[in-house]
């Protein structure tokens, strides 16, 4: 039986244009806008970055994205709105986004980013929710409903298993099909479902062998078939590899311009019968749905539409919800002694560290955000009555020693009754394109920490950083406040936190383990050169350090208040469960609850809990009110690989409520009538899948028992030539020619480092790990196939037959 037939929307205009416009319309015309087509009033729409603030580049003409970004307001990264499990504060967010990007005649609003956090060290976690994939969707879709409110498309991003930034443009992320769909996937299913995004950005990587853009299974048979996207799935930048089978596949707009390399392959296509001009006519209808319902020339049915905002005003307002969502996404992860808040104005404060002076407030790569304003910690805590004696640095913010800076600061500390000391993670350390090399803070950093404490016990740690970090400091410490990466309101939130005006009451989105080691994945993360094996399956997160019952610095879930919080009168009727929550403290706060579904005679091995709703409530002084969280269909279920489907099975589960994964304060059991199913899984029983032990030694033996396949090579073929699917960064091994492009590569990033251009020295690192293929596709037509080609044949040791190939005329 053939495929349904999908009307065509745009199907007059559609039998008008030439198998060329077509095809034109399928790439870029540049690298944020998409090609017009004058003669049928079909407009260029624009695309831009955008998680946490829009990066718009100035400039008529950007055909490689380097132009300076226009102001913007910088609003906390995902990692830090994560921790305020706030859906109703990420939509107003998202009104933001949607409205500094209606302002500028910005179509496509290039986020949310929703991978999962598999592991601490990657490179792009402060621009991700959650290693929690309910709580992941359930934020997502709030911020690209807010986003979406405001005419502008939301583009939910990376789809899928983007996670790891090494090499992130040719790994293959081998996961089984179980943790595909329970962990990888299951964020996206509710952001479609939930929010219906207009678009959808694939990820670079391979999935199971197919490059995510061109993968028929993501795309065709479970985003488009099983969850209902009718939106246009547009590749990361760069990120095509196969321009016909992407379009076969589902995926519409290739982003940026390919100078037209890739139109003529599908116009070839067509013309040979390799594809159905209807597949083509597809796409072609969905990208111009795209443009009626977000462009801003009028097309379709859609008239032009008016700008009228106030862009001072508007950035004024967008600002106050900045600082909001900075107060609302901090952490305290400990307040002995109730040190926090300073509520004695005579008690001599010192300030040390570098980032309280020059903020760490966002990551680095494409979403870096030039702010609209940007107030520090130290300025803004000047600006409030505590009695601050003095501001030392204490170190150098990217390493190395120095004694001059450390005696300053322990000197100024010896005088204070209470020293804020601010470490953190420096701009180098987390940014698209590469991951981290440990879980560590500087080494200088440490040891000012270390000095500090010997002597002095009134020591409050605020943290600037995206990720977690190891603390080997937190016990000796009394106060540890988490700031991540809190946007260009952090410095204002902060202050008003240290001083009592807010009152912290985000959580942590994420684990924060003891160290490294102790991480499943961290044997085998970020894998080899061509594979990067998911051996952990399910167990990501919480979900492992529950399973091995392994003790953790901070769970999932955790955070303080400087209020408490009691939770009584527990129940559950069909799918609401009710509990009574009472402020038993002397402030106004708020309380994040949340629900943990637990199987208590699983067929199939399964985390020991998982969380399945949550509800933040704010509250007086004893003020009680009830909290009403609704289960919905998956709320008992897993995936069955043999079935292909979620199933819920017939037994007793344990749900639990409390204020984090490891402090549940009710507990109730309930039966739940489902089905009885076999056991998909043979030959596990011995394996840590099953024992809880010892994940991180999981061999290949047993995750290929899981899979029901042998595992790939992970290594590139011995003697293998280098083509145009390898990374640039390969050509060091391949010869004196190879090993010289590569050094003139390194060198000009630490010549741009040291001028202090640094996103043009990141534009060097990103050069590195792009593959052969994209210095053709995305040099505008200036590189051809024939050029590449030799520019390989040069690297490959045929140094003078390439370049006869580069140097010779294009036909």
């Amino acid at each position: 039986m053939g495929e349904k037939k999908i009307p065509l929307k745009f199907e007059k205009i559609i039998r008008q244009m030439t198998l060329s416009e077509k095809a034109s319309l399928m790439s870029g015309a540049n690298f944020w806008n998409t090609k017009s087509v004058d003669r049928l009033g079909i407009p260029s729409i624009m695309l831009t970055d955008g998680p946490h603030g829009l990066r718009k580049q100035g400039g008529k003409e950007d055909h490689l994205g380097l132009n300076k970004s226009i102001p913007a307001t910088c609003f906390p990264t995902a990692a830090a709105l994560a921790n305020s499990w706030d859906t109703s504060l990420l939509e107003d967010v998202g009104r933001c986004l949607g409205k500094e990007a209606y302002a500028e005649k910005v179509s496509v609003l290039l986020g949310p980013g929703l991978n999962i956090k598999r592991n601490p060290l990657a490179g792009r976690n402060f621009e991700y929710f959650s290693e929690d994939p309910y709580l992941t969707g359930k934020l997502a879709a709030a911020l690209t409903r807010g986003i979406q409110k405001e005419g502008v498309a939301a583009c939910p991003k990376h789809y899928a298993v983007n996670s790891q930034e090494t090499r992130r443009m040719q790994v293959d992320e081998r996961v089984d099909e179980r943790a595909l769909r329970e962990i990888y996937l299951e964020g996206f299913r509710r952001v479609v479902q939930e929010a219906k995004p207009l678009t959808i950005m694939t990820a670079y990587n391979k999935v199971n062998g197919e490059y995510a853009n061109e993968n028929t299974r993501l795309l065709k048979d479970i985003l488009i078939g099983e969850w209902g996207f009718s939106g246009t799935v547009i590749s990361d930048w760069g990120g095509n590899h196969d321009r016909v089978a992407a379009l076969t596949a589902g995926s519409t707009l290739e982003m940026p311009s390919a100078g037209g390399m890739t139109d003529k392959e599908i116009e070839e296509a067509v013309a040979k019968g390799l594809i159905d001009e209807s597949i083509l006519d597809e796409q072609v209808d969905k990208l111009l749905t795209l443009i009626e319902k977000t462009g801003y020339q009028g097309f379709g049915s859609s008239p032009k539409r008016e700008l009228v905002p106030d862009k001072s005003t508007l950035h004024e307002e967008n600002h106050k919800i900045a600082v909001k969502a900075a107060c609302k996404s901090l952490v305290l992860l400990k307040n002995d002694g109730n040190l926090l808040p300073i509520t004695d104005r005579n008690k001599k404060v010192a300030i040390i560290g570098d980032f309280a002076e020059t903020p760490r407030y966002q990551g680095a790569g494409s979403s870096l955000v030039r702010p609209t304003r940007l107030v520090s910690f130290l300025d803004a805590v000047k600006n409030t009555d505590l009695n601050v004696i003095g501001y030392e640095k204490g170190y150098k913010r990217v390493g190395g020693k120095s004694k001059r800076l450390m005696k300053k600061a322990l000197d100024l500390a010896r005088k204070a009754d209470i020293v804020i000391l601010y470490p953190g993670l420096d701009e180098n350390s987390e940014s698209e394109g590469w991951d981290r090399k440990n879980m560590r803070l500087s080494d200088n950093q440490l040891a000012l920490a270390e000095a500090l404490t010997s002597f002095h016990r009134q020591v409050a740690v605020v943290l600037a950083c995206g990720a977690p970090v190891e603390m080997p400091f937190a016990s000796k410490v009394p106060v540890i406040l988490h700031g991540y990466l809190s946007g260009q309101g952090g410095g204002e939130a902060l202050a008003r936190t240290i001083t009592g005006e807010n009152n912290p009451s985000g959580k942590l989105a994420e684990t924060y383990p003891l160290r490294y080691s102790d991480v499943a994945s961290s044997p085998y993360f970020p894998g080899e050169i061509l594979t990067s094996e998911h051996r952990e399956s399910i167990f990501v997160g919480y979900r492992q350090y529950d399973y091995e019952e392994k003790e953790v610095l901070f769970p999932f879930g955790h955070g303080l208040s400087y209020t408490t919080f009691r939770y009584e009168n527990l129940s559950v009727n069909g799918n609401k469960v009710t509990v009574t929550l009472r402020n038993t403290g002397p402030c106004f706060g708020e309380e994040i609850v949340q629900l943990y579904v637990s199987s208590l005679q699983p067929k199939v091995f399964r985390e020991k809990k998982a969380l399945k709703g949550f509800a933040k409530v704010a509250l007086l002084p004893g003020e009680a009110k009830q909290v009403d969280i609704f289960l919905d269909e998956y709320a008992f279920s897993y995936y069955h690989v043999k079935l292909g489907r979620f199933v819920t099975e017939s037994g007793k589960y344990e749900i639990g409520v409390g204020a984090s994964s490891r402090d549940i304060r009710l507990k109730t059991v309930v039966t739940v009538k489902g089905e009885t199913v076999e056991n998909p899984y043979e030959g596990l029983e011995n394996t840590p899948y099953v024992t809880g032990k010892s994940l991180a030694g999981l061999t290949t033996e047993d995750f290929e028992r899981l899979l029901g396949e042998k595992l790939p090579s992970s290594l590139p073929e011995k003697g293998k030539q280098l083509d145009a699917d390898d990374l640039i960064e390969q050509a060091r091994y391949y010869g004196l020619f190879g090993k010289m492009l590569y050094g003139l590569l390194i060198f000009s990033h630490k010549i741009l480092k040291l001028l202090g251009k640094k996103i043009a020295a990141d534009n060097v690192m990103f050069l590195l790990s792009l593959p052969f293929r994209n210095i053709a596709t995305m040099s505008g037509g200036i590189i051809d196939k024939n050029q590449l080609e030799g520019l390989l044949t040069m690297i490959n040791g045929r140094f003078f037959k390439g370049l006869k190939q580069i140097i010779r005329k294009k036909k």
